[in-house]
């Protein structure tokens, strides 16, 4: 295992910079997700931790050693890709024995690598198989077996779920996340599915237009945003936006919407008269006490067994709410809900950040 240390990392094309001074230390057995929109830069940083692609600037440590000019063969991880990469006419044991075979070692050293890998990944019974006639989540656990023979210091995954369907896709993030609890080895996931991000990682990369945006735990960058964008991108279904100003007075600020009525919000540096807009997650409105709330005009309703979600508008703007009590009501219907002011986030109008 080995910690990775990136520091002011740049990647340039010509004089379009697609990484802007990369800042980020994983520590020794972390799993680390790197997350964002397409083009925001992660794959591109994982190919650069991978040795695939040169360092513009900056520098990369992978343990004590300085990575820059190392060949990938030399820095000793492991990459499992979005397409499974396996070889066609081998079997599967032959398959994730391959990189200590051509490494010359030992059959009797390759056969136990190969065992172990088996055992950990629930594939003995598969060995002589060729990959056609395995399942998706079969393929991809050989992949991750070929990585696990090398005994690498750190593993690198580049959206290995993609090509799954949504049941082996769950299953997969278990797996790899007990996988990871098994042998305690170094993890940089790259992923585009925020759920696969809350779900698997210790700490969470945001990352949009080649900048960090964020670092943290799930529940932190979950509960504590520090722009919009953060605000927006975690989460399923997405925070809603509602836009106002600011009025202070006696007792909690308030947001004023276009529509003329207020919501209550906790507590904020945003100062009276400012033009903010607020950020509240699906799950966190609630039906008010008669003749109390704010109103939400319901446009759709999809029950969903464990929970109702419904599609609609507050002062003009679309939102989606979702609530664990069973609620039905009509299209076109008008809902009085209220939100918890502590769970209410407040974002400038025009930078995104945090107020």
């Amino acid at each position: 295992m080995a910690a990775l240390d990136i520091k002011r990392l740049v990647k340039a094309y010509g004089p379009v910079a697609v990484l802007h001074g990369i800042d980020l230390a994983v520590a020794n057995g972390e799993f680390v997700v790197l997350v964002g929109p397409s083009g925001c830069g992660k794959s591109t940083l994982l190919r650069m931790i991978a040795g695939l692609d040169d360092i513009s600037s900056g520098e990369m440590w992978i343990g004590d050693r300085l990575a820059n000019t190392l060949p990938p063969q030399q820095r000793n991880i492991s990459m499992v890709f979005q397409s499974y990469a396996l070889f066609p006419h081998m079997t599967v044991g032959q398959n994730v024995g391959f990189g200590p075979r051509i490494r010359h070692e030992t059959a009797a050293a390759i056969a136990g690598k190969v065992d172990k890998a088996a055992s950990t990944l629930n594939l003995a019974p598969y060995l002589d198989r060729l990959p056609r006639q395995l399942s998706g989540g079969q393929r991809q656990r050989v992949a991750m077996g070929r990585t696990i023979v090398r005994e690498p210091d750190l593993f690198l995954f580049d959206e290995p779920l993609s090509n799954l369907d949504a049941k082996l896709r769950v299953q997969m993030r278990t797996e790899i996340k007990a996988l990871h609890q098994l042998l305690k080895t170094t993890i940089v996931y790259v992923t585009h599915d925020q759920i696969e991000a809350m779900t698997m990682a210790d700490r969470i990369v945001v990352m949009n237009g080649g900048r960090i945006e964020q670092v943290g735990s799930p529940l932190e960058l979950y509960d504590l945003p520090v722009n919009k964008f953060v605000a927006g991108f975690l989460g399923s279904p997405a925070m809603s936006f509602i836009p106002g100003v600011i009025e202070r007075g006696d007792g909690l600020p308030r947001l004023r919407t276009k529509a003329g009525f207020t919501l209550p919000l906790g507590a904020t540096d945003a100062v009276s008269g400012q033009t903010v807009e607020i950020g509240i997650r699906p799950e966190h409105y609630r039906l008010a006490s008669t003749g109390m709330g704010f109103p939400y005009i319901v446009s759709v309703v999809e029950p969903t067994g464990a929970e109702t979600h419904l599609f609609g508008t507050i002062a003009d703007v679309e939102v989606r709410c979702v609530f664990r009590e069973r609620v039905s009501p009509k299209p076109g219907s008008t809902l009085m809900l209220d939100v918890d002011p502590a769970l209410v986030h407040v974002f400038d109008a025009q930078t995104g950040e945090r107020l």
